[in-house]
């Protein structure tokens, strides 16, 4: 929710609820205190008490999964339902590139009365991308890390984006004179007002030379952290 733009909240309502997704609570898992964070675990017992429970009512403890794509904040949200339940510090390591829960762990407390525990999980992605602008954009959200896509690629993705939505924060960020589509351009002046160079041996007719050149990877990391 802290990233997400709320003046289309009833539009991405609608769309999930047109999907068969109800029960909807936006969140925003890195405040201390968040009212719709306090809603979750009486919502759950509300679904769990409407829903079948398959000759399980002698078990009066609850364990739940956690699932979603990479870095969209699961371990976030099971912190914060511990801070908010069981006035207890975080139990899943969090970070901002995919890939931090790397296993199923075991169970975590998340609530007293009720007792109820939830297992935090890997992300999970769809075993097929619908398109390549769907997968750039997945990318750019850092569902998919980085180097398997290509710093290069995505910053060109990102350039791209920030210029058609009018975000021209870049230009003074970095001292271009004007907005620029071409990603060379740009990433060559990342990197000489970064400093970002490399050392490369260049081979020619008389002899090997060692040339300083723009480190464009690491241009693109900067400008992807930056703007993402």
């Amino acid at each position: 929710m802290d990233l997400a733009d709320l003046s289309n909240k009833q539009k991405i309502l609608k769309k999930l609820e047109n999907d068969g997704v109800r029960n909807v609570l936006f969140t925003d898992c890195l405040k201390q205190r968040d009212d719709n964070v306090k809603k979750l675990v009486p919502l759950v017992m509300e679904l769990i008490k409407t829903g079948d429970r398959f000759n399980r009512e002698e078990n009066r403890d609850y364990c739940l999964m956690v699932i979603g794509v990479p870095n969209v904040g699961k371990s976030s949200l099971i912190n914060a339902l511990r801070r908010t339940n069981v006035k207890k510090g975080r139990a899943s390591r969090v970070g901002g590139e995919p890939g931090i829960t790397k296993a199923v762990l075991t169970k975590i407390q998340v609530s007293e009365r009720p007792l109820m525990y939830l297992l935090d999980t890997p992300g999970v992605l769809p075993p097929k991308i619908e398109s390549v602008e769907t997968g750039m954009k997945l990318a750019l959200c850092g569902t998919i890390l980085d180097h398997l896509v290509g710093e290069d690629v995505i910053a060109d993705y990102l350039l791209f984006s920030l210029n058609r939505l009018g975000k021209f924060g870049y230009v003074e960020k970095y001292d271009l004179q004007e907005p620029s589509d071409d990603i060379q351009h740009v990433l060559k002046r990342i990197a000489v007002k970064l400093r970002k160079t490399q050392r490369v041996k260049a081979i020619t007719g008389v002899g090997n030379i060692t040339v300083t050149i723009p480190n464009y990877t690491a241009a693109a990391y900067n400008f992807i952290r930056a703007f993402r």
